[in-house]
């Protein structure tokens, strides 16, 4: 067993269960948006600012004006934050530089599903369910344009045509397991979705949601932190991940920054070259837990900060009014509640009826609409798209936020299906 899972193991029990069920996550949205509706920013009718509520002066402090380096700090921060902040704030340094972990993490489960043994490693299994994630990018991102179109607001809102696209793997996860039970193909089917819907998601946000003007070539220096963290592994043959997270990983942060890409995806190169297991056991197996690989290693030291990092992230992300709700929001949750499931059941019928692709044994269209259903649980990804597809705070970023907050309805309608169909929780197949 992993050092740093014996150590997670000594928590108190009700410790550890605010560590694995996100509770961090939850708390902080929580405290966000009744902190934000207490004390509220008000705006006239022209969407001027005219009184800043503590929770936005909050998010918006500018940490660097404590050590009287603000107006240093403000030219990099707004070109990495948009004109959400100046300086080195609050917002920035989760999102932008803390976040980089989270997404570190997410991309750790990418690269290991390609890996013998992963969930994508077999073309022919894989087939399927990577069409019912095409689905679930396609559906909820052609519902939300639709609407957007639909009532003429297609300056203000179109942006945001990906926030719908994301899936909650967590708390997917987390519902699904209810529903369906733990031996179920359903749950298999679900997590190789949602890894590749990740992966899609992270090509997204590189590609449509730049955090400035782009400026390719300093991809060059993520090229060199590349090569630098081979030379680690393979010349030096370093065993610990702080060589290549504080060398390599912060090279690549860095670049990814001044090219204009969402620096959050800065660490996402150095995370192949870490040293590694040659197979995969699978998320959420067990048995990775007694991995001491480089890159399991990795995952062990990080996974609970991590966790406290999302409690900081929906703290400082989920902070709307309730008066925001608008169009932004119904678009979002018609695509997440409706595109999503639509879109995964259709193409599922296509891989299989049209493409005479198989469906994964004691698996039905029940099962797969179930499954959709809870994948439209967009919620943590989905928030952090909205703050990268409208970086200007106000009302149209607060509804597209509070769409992905409501997301959380998915988790019931996944329920109500489930007894609707009749759709029970099964352990062994």
């Amino acid at each position: 067993m992993a050092e740093s899972h014996k150590h997670a193991s000594k928590l108190p029990k009700p410790i550890r269960f605010l560590f694995e069920n996100s509770l961090f996550l939850i708390a902080g949205a929580v405290v966000a948006l009744v902190w934000a509706n207490v004390d509220p920013s008000q705006r006239d009718a022209q969407g001027h600012l005219t009184h800043e509520g503590s929770y936005d002066r909050f998010i918006h402090f500018d940490v660097a004006a404590m050590f009287g380096h603000a107006e240093e700090a403000g030219d990099d921060a707004h070109h990495a934050n948009g004109s959400a902040g100046h300086g080195l704030t609050v917002h920035f340094l989760v999102n932008d530089v803390l976040m980089a972990l989270f997404f570190a993490l997410a991309a750790k489960e990418v690269w290991e599903s390609l890996l013998p043994g992963g969930a994508l490693s077999n073309r022919r299994k894989a087939m399927t369910p990577l069409m019912a994630t095409a689905g679930g990018v396609v559906g909820p991102a052609l519902l939300y344009a639709g609407g957007v179109l639909a009532v003429g607001q297609w300056e203000t809102l179109g942006n945001g045509w990906a926030v719908p696209c994301a899936t909650d793997i967590a708390f997917s996860y987390l519902f699904a397991r209810i529903v369906f039970g733990a031996g179920h193909p359903a749950i298999s089917f679900l997590l190789l979705l949602a890894i590749a819907d990740d992966a899609v998601g992270l090509i997204i946000l590189a590609v449509f949601y730049p955090t400035g003007d782009l400026n390719p070539t300093w991809l060059l220096a993520a090229v060199g932190a590349v090569v630098i963290g081979l030379g680690f592994q393979r010349l030096l043959r370093l065993q610990s991940f702080w060589w290549y997270l504080l060398i390599p990983g912060v090279l690549s942060w860095w670049a990814f920054y001044k090219a204009g890409i969402h620096p959050a995806l800065g660490l996402t190169p150095i995370i192949p070259i870490m040293p590694h297991a040659k197979t995969d056991l699978g998320i959420y197996a067990r048995e990775e837990l007694g991995r001491h690989d480089t890159l399991s290693e990795f995952e062990h030291w990080w996974k609970n900060p991590v966790e406290l990092i999302l409690g900081l992230f929906g703290l400082v992300n989920a902070g709307v009014v309730f008066s925001s709700i608008g169009a932004g929001t119904w678009l979002v949750l018609l695509g997440l509640l409706v595109g999503k499931p639509v879109g995964i059941t259709l193409f599922t019928w296509i891989a299989e009826k049209v493409l005479r692709l198989e469906m994964p044994a004691g698996m039905t269209y029940r099962h797969v609409v179930t499954l959709g259903a809870l994948a439209g649980i967009g919620f943590t990804v989905a928030l952090f798209v909205s703050s990268a597809a409208f970086p200007d705070p106000g009302p149209v970023q607060d509804s597209v936020k509070m769409g992905a907050l409501l997301s959380f309805g998915a988790a019931g309608i996944g329920f109500l299906l489930a007894k609707l169909l009749g759709v029970k929780p099964e352990t062994r197949f």
